[in-house]
């Protein structure tokens, strides 16, 4: 279990929903009655069949007098928020006031953890970053100040695996598009060859040439159904595989599924469409003849 020392804001800053009870408040300091919030992950794996609220848990027990600390009461669950990269999976955490931290153990975590700050700006971010240094050296000049970049480029570089694995995959679709719509020219176009004879007596017995095209196209478009409907169970099942690359976007999304069918659809049509006005221009004499 991950424990974080936050601010009373820290949840509203980060918009980290809260679920129930509450969060910290300016009352919840050093002589105040010691206090914890925990999120969802938390509350579920450790109170699966109980209520967490108003439960009791005890920090730094057993790590000498310079850690421990008297029980605390659970106030609050927020949501699980995905705090150590999106890539990663959901933890269990538990939020301590700042004010409430023990002395020693604020002093062994900064020993064994770089300390990180997060300064939200309303301008440039690059241009505050003087500015930042100068107010953190005004604290301490011997603070050592480094890796400092814009929220941009921390959540950019969090995600450039996933970013290049959806790339690859997009890529790869791609190619499965043409491919696809490539397959289903090849396969009408020498469908309407072998049938030159049979679409000959079919417009000699007075068959149109609009009449033609919708037998051809329909065809095709049947031909496409049935691989778009094998392609979107096969792709249903991979959704726990998916699930792990995407973010906000569910992976059984509806709204993706139909999207995708009807591109699809509209590539397999638009690949069915030469052929079909190829035949349609066959002359019944000519065909015969053949």
């Amino acid at each position: 279990v991950q424990w974080r020392s936050i601010t009373p804001d820290y949840f509203k800053t980060f918009r980290i929903p809260l679920m129930r009870g509450r969060t910290f408040n300016q009352s919840d300091v050093g002589n105040s009655a010691r206090v914890i919030v925990i999120n969802e992950a938390m509350a579920k794996k450790y109170w699966k069949k109980d209520d967490p609220l108003g439960q009791t848990i005890v920090l730094a027990k057993g790590l000498g007098p310079d850690f421990e600390e008297g029980p605390r009461q659970v106030i609050g669950i927020v949501a699980t928020a995905r705090e150590n990269g999106l890539g990663n999976e959901d933890s269990e955490v538990m939020y301590v006031p700042a004010s409430q931290v023990q002395e020693g153990l604020t002093k062994l975590a900064n020993s064994m953890i770089p300390t990180s700050w997060e300064v939200r700006t309303k301008g440039d971010p690059g241009a505050m970053k003087m500015a930042v240094e100068h107010e953190m050296r005004a604290i301490d000049p011997m603070i050592p100040i480094s890796g400092v970049r814009p929220m941009e480029e921390v959540i950019s570089r969090s995600l450039a695996r996933q970013n290049f694995n959806m790339l690859l995959l997009t890529i790869f679709a791609g190619i499965a598009v043409l491919l696809g719509a490539i397959g289903i020219y090849g396969l009408m176009s020498y469908s309407v060859e072998q049938r030159t004879q049979e679409i000959g007596i079919r417009m000699a017995l007075g068959g149109t040439k609009p009449a033609i095209v919708r037998m051809v196209v329909s065809e095709g478009l049947r031909l496409a159904a049935i691989g778009i409907a094998i392609g979107l169970a096969c792709a249903y099942g991979a959704t726990r595989v998916l699930a792990s690359m995407l973010f906000g976007v569910k992976a059984n999304d509806l709204a993706t599924f139909g999207s995708v069918a009807g591109v699809l659809a509209v590539v397999a049509l638009i690949a069915s469409l030469v052929p079909a006005r190829r035949a349609a221009e066959v002359e019944p004499a000519q065909a015969l003849r053949r």
